[in-house]
């Protein structure tokens, strides 16, 4: 693949870290994957339908064998069919990203690494639009390549690699490159394993010249002519959104907060706070003979934990930290509010159940609220309340607070803030958002706000799988205004339709929220909980039944 540096950006790139002013078409704000995804498009490299071998689906495949151009493509009228279809498309995705991850992957339900592509890039350098992307993350991945609990770089992702792989240079390759021997199927890779991928990604593909890390963007407010970035003194005609939604970890209360500043020891329990992946997280990494306590909501009929759609035997230690504090809500039930929950019965047993002595270390305390906390030297005695009012205390040494993560548009000033959140009269604008936020508007446009686009995460699907549809979107847009061959936008912004609108699976990483009800309402009422698609069976064979089952999560 031969080097395609961003057309009518190389003279001024020295410009950069110069007081003079810096004019580029786009800018894109986040250096994820969705943003790599994007900035590749706009180097030039369109997606077109490769129809051999056709796509399984045949209806699918008869709308685009003769026009395979997708970078326009009538999204409404290529899936319009889907709901009727024998294959299993997502119906909690936008449109644009089922389309998308169906044509990128059409078979991999069925056989992973075996699946073939129906997607063909093709270089068209004389369709590459000027861009630069900027990122707070020290290097390209965003989110991926940062550590925002102390959890362990060695713990699997939730995807399996196949879906984790961007344009042009797959996961499966990265690791034939790195490791010198081909990708096993059904591959977990571990978030170290991950963030050196997308860390790798845009050198691999020569897009390593538009990206500036570890540099924050501030002040961005719209001008006559496009937009204005006071930070970096840049002009630009368009903005991408890519900043995510998972940027800002939730503080603690500041009762809580001197807790994490002790140091943990094996001798008291540390303090893990959180009903989702984070939390498992943090208590998969804790040493071996860690005592912990977990204080957790437990609402299964109306907020299940997240965990709880992990398969025991694709996801056994997150099944297994579910089946912990399942447990622990059934014991405080049905025990005595002064004994320690009961010994899980063999029959219930997993490796990972199996590998520590959870009935001497793991205390789950589920809907339990803290009350006071009594700092000593190195430890503190923290004061519990039951849901009955009973109240207890423990002595603990440190505390991981894992109850969610929010996205934040501050980079923005208020008023081009308040045209891409067009919030209802009256209604108190907050930077900080969720996955439901903007999903309305995606919905019916990416383009949320005139020459302001979102993509990735931003649209309500957090699943890499998910983020081509949102990213050819937006690159269709922004090459046709390039190009003179744009559509007019209507300056009028339709507001956000109605929250209630479904989102995709696992769009929150750390379950539940635990705010005061009045910081609750500022970011939207979204659970982050579990949700499941309607699909049918592929195949037998023990692990085609847990990806057939993990395809329902997804």
């Amino acid at each position: 693949m031969s080097p395609s540096p961003c057309p009518a950006l190389t003279e001024r790139l020295e410009a950069h870290h110069s007081p003079s002013m810096m004019e580029t078409d786009t800018i894109i704000i986040g250096n994820g994957p969705s943003a790599m995804i994007l900035s590749y498009i706009l180097h030039g490299h369109l997606p077109y339908y490769a129809s051999n071998p056709p796509h399984p689906d045949p209806l699918l495949h008869a709308k685009l064998k003769d026009t395979p151009q997708l970078l326009d493509a009538d999204v409404s009228q290529l899936t319009e069919h889907f709901a009727a279809s024998r294959l299993s498309y997502s119906t909690q995705a936008l449109p644009a990203n089922v389309l998308l991850d169906t044509l990128v992957r059409p078979s991999v339900d069925i056989e992973e690494l075996a699946c073939r592509t129906n997607i063909e890039w093709r270089h068209v350098p004389e369709k590459a639009v000027p861009h630069l992307v900027f990122g707070n993350a020290i290097q390209p991945g965003g989110q991926w390549t940062e550590n925002l609990m102390p959890a362990s770089w060695d713990i699997q992702t939730l995807s399996y690699a196949s879906m984790l792989s961007l344009p042009a240079y797959s996961f499966a390759q990265h690791y034939q490159r790195t490791k010198g021997t081909e990708l096993p199927a059904f591959t977990r890779p571990s978030r170290q394993d991950t963030a050196d991928y997308f860390r790798e990604y845009p050198h691999a593909v020569h897009i390593d010249d538009v990206f500036r890390c570890h540099e924050t963007l501030s002040g961005i407010s719209r001008t006559e002519d496009g937009f204005f970035i006071r930070s970096h003194n840049i002009r630009c005609k368009h903005l991408v959104l890519a900043s995510g939604i998972f940027t800002e970890v939730i503080q603690p209360r500041p009762m809580l907060q001197p807790l994490a500043s002790l140091t943990p020891s094996p001798d008291s329990p540390f303090l893990v706070i959180g009903s989702g992946f984070s939390a498992a997280d943090v208590i998969i990494s804790a040493p071996q003979d860690q005592k912990i306590i977990h204080v957790f909501k437990w609402d299964p009929e109306n907020r299940p934990s997240p965990l709880r759609g992990c398969h025991q035997q694709a996801y056994p230690e997150y099944a297994g930290v579910y089946r912990l504090m399942k447990r622990a809500a059934i014991s405080a039930e049905s025990v005595s509010p002064t004994k320690r929950p009961t010994k899980m019965r063999r029959g219930m047993s997993t490796s990972f159940l199996e590998s520590r002595p959870w009935d001497q270390l793991y205390e789950g305390l589920p809907n339990t609220e803290i009350i006071a906390v009594d700092m000593h030297t190195d430890s503190a005695s923290v004061t519990f309340r039951r849901t009955d009012g009973t109240t207890f205390t423990r002595l603990v040494r440190g505390m991981v607070y894992a109850t969610g993560r929010r996205g934040s548009l501050g980079y923005l000033d208020r008023p081009l803030l308040a045209e891409v959140l067009s919030p209802k009269d009256g209604t108190e604008i907050s930077p900080i958002i969720s996955g439901q936020t903007l999903r309305g508007k995606a919905l019916d446009n990416v383009e949320v706000a005139k020459d302001v686009f979102i993509i990735g995460s931003l649209t309500g699907d957090s699943l890499i799988r998910f983020a081509y549809g949102s990213c050819v979107e937006t690159a269709g847009k922004l090459i046709g205004a390039f190009l003179g061959e744009g559509k007019t936008r209507p300056e009028t912004v339709a507001a956000a339709r109605p929250q209630e609108t479904s989102v995709g699976v696992m769009h929150g990483i750390d379950g539940h929220d635990v705010y005061p009800s009045e910081q609750a309402a500022r970011v939207d009422s979204i659970h982050q909980d579990t949700a499941f698609d309607e699909q049918k069976p592929q195949t037998d064979g023990i692990l085609r039944s847990i990806w057939s089952s993990l395809m329902k999560i997804w």
